[in-house]
């Protein structure tokens, strides 16, 4: 009976060794201050999505007849929009009666370049006396003409602004200038472009 309980050494030694997991050997050589990284724990990073990013920059770069003929389009295109709707010195219901009000009518004015330049070539002294008399008389009667136009068109524009606008800040003698300035300016070059024809009723 005593030979029942007694155990051999073999047994002894086979209880006394456990089994060791390779995880666990690979945690006891850690250090302690092992961060483990996103991939070991099953982390998995988003990517950024790719309508957020910034376009790459162009894979060819620029000639410089291309580049020449880019500032030439944006130019073109400037000058047509400003031709078109004009910069802010025409902004407001009230410069835009004005420019209406002159271009509703023919002015003196749209001639007033064009007779200087002949008075200019006129006076000269070289030319003979009545030449330069024609001249003189061609270039006081444009002078005239362009302030009676003026006071004409200043008229207008302050009895229709008064009408249509009676709470304008728009000081009178800024528009005044606006719109002499428009009637000297031949027709075809005047910015804005006009929106009426001449003989329209404003």
């Amino acid at each position: 009976m005593p030979s029942l309980f007694r155990r051999k050494p073999a047994d002894l030694v086979e209880e006394s060794v456990t089994t060791v997991t390779t995880d666990e050997v690979s945690d006891a050589a850690r250090s302690r201050g092992y961060t483990p990284s996103k991939k070991e724990l099953g982390v998995v990073t988003p990517k950024r999505p790719a309508a957020g990013r910034r376009p790459g920059a162009p894979s060819k770069a620029l000639t410089k007849e291309e580049a020449r003929e880019q500032r030439r389009t944006a130019r073109a295109e400037a000058s047509a929009e400003f031709r078109r709707e004009g910069g802010a010195r025409d902004r407001g219901p009230e410069r835009l009666l004005a420019r209406n009000v002159v271009d509703s009518r023919r002015t003196v004015g749209t001639w007033f370049f064009g007779g200087a330049l002949i008075v200019l070539l006129g006076s000269n002294q070289a030319m003979p006396m009545i030449v330069r008399l024609i001249s003189n008389a061609l270039w006081g009667a444009l002078a005239l003409g362009v302030m009676i136009d003026s006071i004409l068109i200043s008229r207008k524009i302050k009895k229709l602004v008064r009408e249509r606008f009676p709470k304008s800040t728009e000081r009178l003698g800024s528009l005044y200038f606006y719109a002499i300035m428009r009637s000297i300016t031949f027709r075809r070059m005047r910015a804005p472009q006009p929106r009426v024809n001449i003989g329209d009723k404003i």
